[in-house]
């Protein structure tokens, strides 16, 4: 491959990559302009982007094993354009109960692009790359929560939150335009992969059973969830609890984003030195250690704007660093059924995320205690199975090793 292929595959896999966060990121300044709008509360609201995580939770499953039928462009076509059709519906919604339902719509459209990224990933690099190859696409995602909160509470406040999804139903066409023209067909489609139900079933549980893939995606998944946490409960604790515009929340957020993105980039230097096992358990006991102090402060109200912020963005910074590396590990065992794993590997990423951003909204706190408590949780639970499931997983590769 050459150089400049190989980075317009990149910068395309990272767009595709960034469109969910968009979708999530850009309308939060607008929580309070939505709930106006429908004469309904911010809680309400709220749970737009709970059936957008649960959405798109559902539609990693579908779209796992399309992609290794019939290709990785065609099924990612198809939920492009489900996906700008139904950006252009919520920007003619009329209610709170009709704009739910198309975010839920909108996010099975959007996981294509999630789930064909990470599996073109595994078709495109070497494995030895796929780590540092998940960081530049962090990397690149990192464009949405550094821009597009602050660019939501700009285009709220000047134009109204509809022009947002008009605004995301734009990025969808150019991104869809550089994955026609500047993207080849990274898998070829396997018509011996069958699309019945108990094949399907069959290559899940395969996938599943495999101690890498349980280990590092579900200890991946709980770590991530508590990102979700955040992203759920922070219009509401920066907006409500301190009382911040959501002008100044845009530029919070795009700060906070800043350890996630710049903590991911440092996965290039970290792993000449150490194993992505090292700097798994590294990261997740930190994380274990911030959210614990966290919590202790949030519920002895220790806790301000300033040490909100400090002990997110450690947190962010914590889960940028784990992520690349229980990603690459999670999906290094397979290449023949790399979109059924990827599939799931984004699939209990973001049903991980959907509870713990239903949990958010469950808590009727006026404080951070509801954020940290489930920071805190999501951090303990990784770690608990990063424990047990690194030594499984290490035993099966050693014995496959021998066997080999």
């Amino acid at each position: 491959m050459t150089k400049k292929r190989y980075i317009l595959s990149v910068l395309i896999l990272g767009s595709l990559t960034a469109i969910g966060p968009f979708s999530i990121d850009m309308y939060l300044p607008g929580f309070a302009a939505i709930a106006k709008s429908f004469h309904t509360t911010t809680a309400q609201v709220s749970l737009s982007l709970s059936s957008f995580f649960i959405g798109i939770s559902l539609g990693q499953l579908l779209y796992g094993p399309l992609l290794d039928r019939f290709g990785r462009k065609k099924p990612l076509y198809v939920g492009l354009l489900l996906y700008i059709a139904t950006s252009i519906g919520c920007y003619f919604s009329n209610s709170i109960e009709n704009l739910i339902i198309l975010r839920f719509i909108q996010a099975i459209g959007s996981c294509a692009a999630g789930v064909a990224s990470m599996a073109m990933v595994r078709d495109i690099f070497p494995l030895k790359d796929n780590a540092k190859i998940f960081a530049l696409l962090i990397l690149i995602l990192g464009v949405s929560p550094m821009v597009a909160p602050t660019v939501g509470g700009y285009v709220t406040a000047a134009f109204g939150w509809q022009l947002i999804f008009l605004i995301l139903a734009s990025i969808a066409i150019i991104v869809l335009l550089a994955v026609i023209f500047g993207l080849p067909e990274s898998y070829q489609p396997d018509p011996n992969f069958s699309l019945k139900p108990k094949p399907i079933l069959n290559n899940f549980l395969l996938v599943v059973k495999h101690p890498s893939f349980y280990t590092f995606s579900i200890c991946g998944a709980l770590a991530f969830s508590g990102l979700f946490a955040y992203l759920a409960a922070s219009p509401f604790v920066f907006m409500t609890v301190f009382g911040l515009s959501a002008k100044v929340y845009g530029w919070i957020f795009a700060f906070l984003s800043v350890g996630f993105i710049g903590s991911s980039q440092l996965n290039t230097f970290l792993i000449k030195n150490f194993s992505s096992i090292q700097i798994i358990r590294g990261a997740l006991t930190a994380m274990l250690i911030i959210s614990g102090t966290f919590l202790i402060g949030s519920l002895n109200g220790w806790i301000n704007v300033y040490t909100t912020i400090l002990s997110v963005f450690l947190l962010l910074c914590c889960v940028g660093i784990a992520n690349p590396n229980t990603s690459a590990l999670s999906l290094a065992p397979f290449a023949k059924n790399a979109g059924t794993a990827a599939s799931l590997l984004g699939a209990f990423q973001m049903a991980a995320g959907s509870i713990s951003s239903l949990m958010v909204g469950l808590f009727k706190s006026q404080s951070t205690i509801p954020m940290a408590g489930i920071m805190f949780v999501s951090a303990l639970s990784s770690f608990l199975i990063f424990l047990y499931g690194s030594k499984v997983a290490l035993k099966q590769e050693s014995k496959n090793e021998l066997q080999a």
